[in-house]
């Protein structure tokens, strides 16, 4: 597939646009049942997806690649197009009987201002929204000692780090009967391995389970100063989780709920079987750090979110209006109980949602055209 690099003055940027019928075929498929799939579509929703192959659309644009150490630059990938996920034999399918998507916090999360409870009714609310039609369930918080894991410092930056795989032993144990998925999230950093520095997440996309952290969402993690930083870096005995009681957790701000929102459902969709996005800027896109994370947009580009509507059988203008009602923080209706909750900083944080916000009016304008 032909993939053509624009240079950007000076050496800095790539810009990796594909050609109109690319995109086109990418995005519909050529295979006569499918075509017929997507000719059956609502008028409004074809012409919202068409934006795809629209070489001047202002809604879905080129991905731009800033350094060597982007992911598509240091991880090649064979790109996924429709047909390909819509034909994969292996991938997980929401079913009448399993359905509901379950998310298993661990150990502490928020602080003085905001509370585990409130963090995590964002998260699932978001989710529900993102994946409109199924239900997101949020699973009683546990501590790190209940889950029998392995811990250690890490010898670079002295922060305290759990076992991925350990964790996604004990979600295997935990799966309810009718989940589509368990996800487990935590605040604590994560390693899959003793040879590794550190891993974002992990997952067993077969068996519908992933664990993934956002203590490197934190603006301060690496930082000298950054609180989850131990002092006396000494070996820990291996059952004491006692080390974890008090450990330092960031501050739930609008930024880290931002970045919370995009992994969390980033992370889901490779376990509905969609592979990183080479197509168009999308969620979907991989990233190496998070800076480049920072740079993906919140939602999914045409092609991707044709597939997860294949999936799971939304339509596009009610996902749409679900995820702009979580954004929309109406404050000029407020009681008063609310305004006393505003000055004291407890309304969802949603200030970095702004420019999505925008975004999502412009969708929304297309599909009510």
């Amino acid at each position: 597939m032909l993939l053509v690099f624009y240079l950007f003055p000076f050496g800095q940027m790539k810009v990796i646009k594909h050609s109109e019928q690319v995109l086109k075929t990418a995005l519909i498929s050529k295979n006569t049942q499918l075509v017929k799939l997507y000719e059956n579509l609502e008028s409004r929703e074809k012409r919202l997806l068409n934006e795809a192959f629209q070489p001047d659309s202002v809604l879905f644009r080129p991905i731009t690649l800033h350094s060597e150490s982007d992911w598509i630059s240091s991880h090649p990938e064979p790109t996924q197009d429709f047909e390909q996920f819509y034909n994969d034999p292996y991938r997980s399918r929401p079913t009448s009987r399993k359905s509901a998507i379950y998310v298993q916090p661990i150990g502490s999360f928020g602080d003085t201002k905001v509370s585990t409870e409130d963090y995590m009714k964002w998260l699932k609310d978001y989710c529900e929204a993102f994946y409109y039609g199924l239900s997101v369930k949020i699973l009683e918080p546990v501590p790190v000692s209940h889950t029998g894991c392995a811990f250690r410092v890490n010898e670079y930056t002295y922060n305290l780090q759990i076992h991925a795989g350990d964790l996604l032993k004990y979600l295997k144990k935990k799966k309810p009967e009718d989940a589509f998925c368990i996800v487990g999230i935590t605040m604590i950093d994560l390693y899959p391995r003793e040879s590794w520095n550190f891993v974002f997440g992990q997952a067993s996309l077969t068996e519908g389970m992933g664990i993934f952290s956002f203590a490197r969402y934190d603006s301060d993690f690496y930082s000298v100063s950054y609180k989850g930083r131990l002092k006396n870096v000494k070996k820990l005995p291996s059952a004491d989780y006692s080390v974890f009681d008090g450990y330092y957790t960031p501050a739930i701000n609008s930024m880290l709920l931002l970045r919370s929102c995009k992994t969390l459902t980033h992370e889901i969709g490779h376990i509905f079987g969609l592979h990183h996005c080479q197509w168009l800027q999308c969620v979907m896109q991989g990233s190496n750090h998070l800076e480049e994370s920072d740079r993906r947009p919140l939602d999914l580009c045409p092609i991707c979110l044709h597939k997860l509507k294949s999936a799971i059988g939304f339509r596009i203008v009610e996902r749409y209006q679900a995820l702009l009602g979580w954004m929309d923080e109406d404050r000029s209706g407020m009681d008063a109980e609310l305004r006393n909750e505003a000055k004291m900083g407890l309304l969802k944080p949603v200030e970095a949602f702004k420019e999505c916000q925008k975004w999502v009016l412009k969708c929304l304008d297309v599909l009510q055209k």
